[in-house]
């Protein structure tokens, strides 16, 4: 096939070639990756604007003790909830709680340890959680802020342990909570070893929070992230995930973005002493050591808690 050197009125096959490179008089169209490129930063936008920015005051005490007999029927009676280990949390200054995450968007381990810990230590004592982006971002979510919920980040993270917080972070976000439920006593991180880095910059102690039955609220199927890869969830999102779950009540549930009904497991949540990282691993500590010394800890109690477990959802 020969190559066109139709003009088309710009006098040369030079100046033909020109327009198309945009050097000429007539706009550029952009490509078909630079307008999909476009249409993820436009989403991405109308996403980050939906977010509010993290403001601590925004946790209501008086909003959490009004419900907290709501919380406790659905802890206390549909999941049966038992919270261990309380008293391993330091009872004032900073700390740094770290949990492993089950039972897809709708995580009932958060529900039990909130309702336990504020039972415990009183609504007053400052509690924050970090939430993935998108969950604050999805209508009807705005009341999770008044339980002290912001987004998950670094800067969150460290405006809250300043203010002598205790946070609670899930280091393994989307990709633990989606994970199969065959894999549901695995506690897995996926290798992020951020919360320890941040620990140490802030010099508060670590507390695992082991936590089990929540995988047991569906039957999470697969994780999907070569689905969520296809889609480009990844660069919209910040999800690497498109899980694909049998629940009620739709049946077969891929996304879990509507959340589901999740079934009445019995969920058992227990605290372990706190980790003081430098005092245990030296001024200048190992972050993989610490990392696999805490991922080990909490691997061992996840196993003691399912050995306590008779039957699926029964507990």
């Amino acid at each position: 096939m020969s190559t066109a050197t139709s003009t088309n009125g710009h006098g040369s096959p030079e100046a033909a070639r020109a327009t198309l490179r945009g050097d000429g008089d007539e706009p550029r169209l952009p490509s078909g990756g630079n307008v999909l490129s476009s249409l993820f930063d436009g989403v991405k936008g109308l996403i980050a604007s939906r977010i509010p920015p993290a403001d601590l005051d925004e946790r209501d005490p008086d909003y959490i003790r009004e419900s907290l007999p709501r919380l406790w029927l659905l802890a206390s009676l549909y999941f049966r909830g038992e919270v261990r280990g309380l008293g391993n949390v330091p009872e004032e200054g900073g700390v740094l709680l770290v949990g492993n995450h089950s039972g897809g968007n709708l995580t009932p381990d958060t529900i039990v340890f909130t309702l336990a810990f504020s039972t415990y230590f009183g609504v007053e004592r400052a509690f924050h959680q970090l939430a993935h982006n998108l969950v604050l971002s999805l209508p009807g979510l705005s009341y999770l802020r008044k339980y002290g919920t912001v987004a998950a980040s670094p800067d969150n993270a460290r405006k809250a342990l300043d203010a002598g917080a205790a946070v609670l972070v899930y280091p393994g976000g989307d990709y633990e909570v989606h994970r199969p439920s065959w894999q549901r006593h695995t506690v897995d991180f996926g290798g992020r070893k951020g919360f320890i880095r941040l620990a140490l910059e802030q010099d508060v102690p670590i507390v695992p929070v082991v936590a089990a039955g929540g995988q047991e609220t569906a039957l999470f199927l697969s994780r999907g992230e070569s689905l969520a890869s296809a889609l480009g969830l990844d660069r919209l999102f910040r999800l690497k995930v498109l899980p694909v779950s049998l629940a009620l009540p739709w049946g077969l549930n891929v996304g879990d973005m509507l959340g589901h009904i999740p079934l009445p497991a019995k969920i058992t949540v227990e605290a372990l002493p706190p980790i003081h990282v430098r005092q245990e691993f030296g001024p200048e500590p190992d972050v993989d050591e610490v990392y696999d010394h805490i991922v080990r800890l909490m691997q061992d109690t996840l196993e003691a808690l399912a050995a306590e477990r008779r039957l699926p959802v029964i507990g």
